[in-house]
C-alpha cells in the first residue's frame, strides 16, 4: 500500500495543537505520529491513524475537534465506551460532551440534542447504529458537523459483513454531511484492510499512518498440541500458574462457558462472556474485570473493544483466530501500562477447520434471487420489510443485502434499501455469488496467514510486524521461537543464502503487481527467496521468486 504524502507542516496549526494539548487536556508532549495524525484535519484532511491499542488513539480526535470547534461526531461501537469517553471530555477537560444512544431515556437523548444543538463547541458520541436513522442524520446536517471520526475503523472492512453491518453505511453518512475532514481510527490494519477502510468511507486525499505496532514487552508464544485434551489441560494450568489479570480467547460460546468453568473450580476468579449473554451479564462481567473483582475472562472475540485495562498480564488464544488482524488486536490488550506480558497461542492444526468453516457463509443462489427481486419489486423497503418478506432472521436478511452491496447491485440508505441497474434476479444472483465466492477465498487465506504464523521457525515477532508492513530488522530475542535459536538460525540462512535464479529486491514492499491468473494485488511480505501477495479476489498466496521470474508470473503495475 502506498501511504499519502506527510501534511505540510502549518506552524499556526502547530501551535494551535500544542496549546490545546498543553492547557484543555495537560499534556506537554504528544507521541511520534500523534501531530501529524492531528494536523491532516485541522489541515481539512482525512486521516486514518492505525495506532495499537493504549497508544493514545483517541488524542486525535480530541485534539482535532477541539482547534477545529463546532460538532466533532464520534462513531464509537460501545455505549460503556461512549459514556467513559463523555465522562472523561467532562469532569476532567471540561468540555461540552454528550452521548446519544439506546440505553437513554428519551429526555436524557433530548438533552443531550440539547448540547449538540445549543451553538457551542460540542462531541457527540453515536453508535452506526444511530446514524443508520434520518432522523438523526437530519438533525446533524441541519446544526452541521465540523469533524466526522470512526472509532474501531477496522469494523468498516474485517468486521463490516458480521459484526456491525451499518458499520457499512458511513460513508454515505459522511457525504450527507457534506464531508468535513474525518479521522478513521484503529488498533489494527494490515495493507488490505487499510486499503478497504480508505475506499469504504469514501476518504479523500487520505493520510495514512501506521504508527507502534511493535510491543517488545509482549512475549509471543506458540504452543503446539496433538489432542484436544491435552491442550484443555495445557490452557487451565497455565492460567492457574499465572500471575495477574488475563484474557483467554476461545472460538465458540460453549468452550467459553467451559473453560469458566473449570477455572473456578480451581479456585479462579474467572468469568464467561460471550454473545449469547443477557446484555446486562455482559456489562456487569465487563465491569467486574476493569475493577479487579474478576481475574480472568474467558471470551469469544465479542470481548475487547473499549478496554481500558493497563495491567492484563497474559492474553492466552485457545484457538486459532480468523486473521493476524485479529490475533494481534487481541494480543495488544495485554501490557498497556508498559510493563511484562505474555500473548501464548496453543495450536493444532485440526483448529483451522473450524475456522475455514467459520469462513465459508456463502448464500444459495436462490436467497439471493429472491432478495434481490423483493428489492427491485419494492424500492424503499426496510431491512425488517425484506426478512418479513423472505420469512428470513434479520441477520439472514442483513449479511444478503451486504453481499448485495458488496457487489454493487443494491444500495442502502437511511431512506430504505434499492437495487442498481436493470439485471434481472438471475444475473444478479450469478454476480453476487461470484463475489461471495471471492470473499470466501479471501477469509480462508486470512487463516491460513494464522497457519503461517503459528507453525514459522522464524523470529515471531518479524512474522507479525512483517504482516503489518514494518522491517524489525533483526529476531526479538523475546518469543518462543527466539529462546529456542530457530529464529536466529532462520535469520542467518535468509541472509546468508541468495535465490539462484531470482531476486526478491524487484518486488518492494507495497508494490502492486498483476497476476495472469488471480489478478491484481500488492506485495505485502519480501524474504530471500519468496514473497507473499495479498490478491484482491484471492487472498493471501506465498510465491516462490525463481518460479516468479522463472516464469514471469507477476508484471509490476505503476504506482
Amino acid at each position: 500500500m502506498t501511504e499519502a504524502p506527510v501534511t505540510p507542516v502549518d506552524a499556526t496549526s502547530d501551535t494551535a495543537i500544542a496549546r490545546a494539548a498543553r492547557d484543555v487536556f495537560g499534556w506537554a508532549t504528544l507521541r511520534e505520529g500523534q501531530l501529524e495524525a492531528v494536523r491532516a484535519p485541522v489541515s481539512d484532511r482525512d486521516v486514518l491513524a492505525v495506532m495499537p491499542t493504549g497508544y493514545g488513539k483517541s488524542a486525535v480526535y480530541q485534539l482535532a475537534g477541539t482547534v477545529r470547534g463546532g460538532v466533532t461526531v464520534v462513531v464509537s461501537p460501545l455505549i460503556a465506551l461512549q459514556d467513559d469517553q463523555v465522562r472523561s471530555l467532562r469532569e476532567k477537560h471540561g468540555l461540552v460532551a454528550a452521548a446519544i444512544n439506546s440505553s437513554r431515556s428519551d429526555s436524557e437523548n433530548d438533552e443531550a440534542w440539547a448540547d449538540v444543538e445549543s451553538g457551542e463547541p460540542c462531541f457527540v458520541f453515536l453508535s452506526p447504529e444511530q446514524l443508520a436513522k434520518e432522523s438523526v442524520v437530519a438533525r446533524l446536517v441541519s446544526r452541521g458537523v465540523s469533524l466526522f471520526t470512526v472509532d474501531e475503523a477496522h469494523c468498516v472492512s474485517a468486521w463490516g459483513h458480521n459484526f456491525r453491518p451499518d458499520y457499512l453505511g458511513l460513508g454515505e453518512v459522511i457525504d450527507r454531511l457534506g464531508h468535513p475532514p474525518v479521522v478513521a481510527l484503529t488498533a489494527t490494519g494490515s495493507g488490505p484492510v487499510r486499503d478497504d477502510i480508505v475506499d469504504r468511507l469514501g476518504l479523500r486525499d487520505a493520510l495514512v499512518l501506521a504508527r507502534g505496532f511493535d510491543r517488545p514487552n509482549i512475549r509471543l508464544e506458540v504452543v503446539r498440541h496433538e489432542s484436544d485434551d491435552d491442550k484443555r489441560r495445557a490452557v487451565v494450568q497455565q492460567v492457574v500458574d499465572a500471575v495477574g489479570p488475563g484474557l483467554v480467547y476461545v472460538a465458540t460460546r460453549a468452550d467459553a462457558e467451559r473453560y469458566a468453568d473449570a477455572l473456578q473450580a480451581r479456585g479462579i476468579p474467572a468469568a464467561a462472556y460471550h454473545a449469547g449473554l443477557p446484555d446486562a451479564h455482559r456489562e456487569d462481567v465487563h465491569e467486574r474485570f476493569i475493577d479487579g473483582r474478576v481475574d480472568i475472562v474467558v471470551a469469544t472475540s465479542a470481548f475487547g473493544m473499549g478496554i481500558d485495562k493497563p495491567d492484563v498480564r497474559f492474553v492466552v488464544h485457545e484457538a486459532v483466530t480468523d486473521s493476524i488482524d485479529s490475533y494481534y488486536q487481541e494480543v495488544g490488550r495485554a501490557g498497556r501500562d508498559g510493563g511484562v506480558a505474555r500473548a501464548t497461542l496453543h495450536y493444532r492444526a485440526e483448529d483451522l477447520g473450524l475456522r475455514t468453516f467459520f469462513a465459508s457463509g456463502v448464500p444459495s443462489s436462490e436467497s439471493i434471487s429472491l432478495a434481490f427481486a423483493a428489492i427491485k419489486r419494492s424500492p424503499g423497503l426496510s431491512l425488517s420489510q425484506l426478512a418479513d418478506a423472505l420469512d428470513v432472521s434479520a441477520r439472514s436478511a442483513r449479511a444478503l443485502v451486504n453481499l448485495l452491496e458488496e457487489s454493487r447491485l443494491v444500495t442502502s440508505t437511511a431512506r430504505g434499501l434499492s437495487a442498481v441497474g436493470r439485471r434481472s434476479p438471475t444475473v444478479a444472483a450469478r454476480i453476487a455469488s461470484e463475489k461471495a465466492a471471492a470473499l470466501h477465498r479471501v477469509e480462508k487465506s486470512r487463516v491460513q496467514m494464522v497457519r503461517g504464523y503459528a507453525e514459522t521457525l522464524e523470529c515471531r515477532r518479524i512474522f507479525l510486524l512483517g504482516y503489518f508492513g514494518e522491517n524489525l530488522g533483526a529476531p526479538c530475542g523475546d518469543c518462543d521461537t527466539c529462546s529456542s535459536s530457530s529464529a536466529q538460525e532462520e535469520f542467518a540462512r535468509e541472509h546468508t543464502t541468495t535465490s539462484p535464479e531470482g531476486d526478491a529486491s524487484a518486488y518492494p514492499l507495497d508494490t502492486r503487481v498483476r497476476h495472469a491468473k488471480w489478478g491484481e494485488g500488492v506485495v505485502m511480505r519480501v524474504e530471500e527467496d519468496r514473497i507473499t501477495v495479498f490478491f484482491d479476489d484471492e487472498g493471501y498466496k506465498v510465491l516462490s521468486i525463481e518460479a516468479v521470474q522463472q516464469h514471469r508470473l507477476l508484471t509490476l503495475l505503476p504506482a
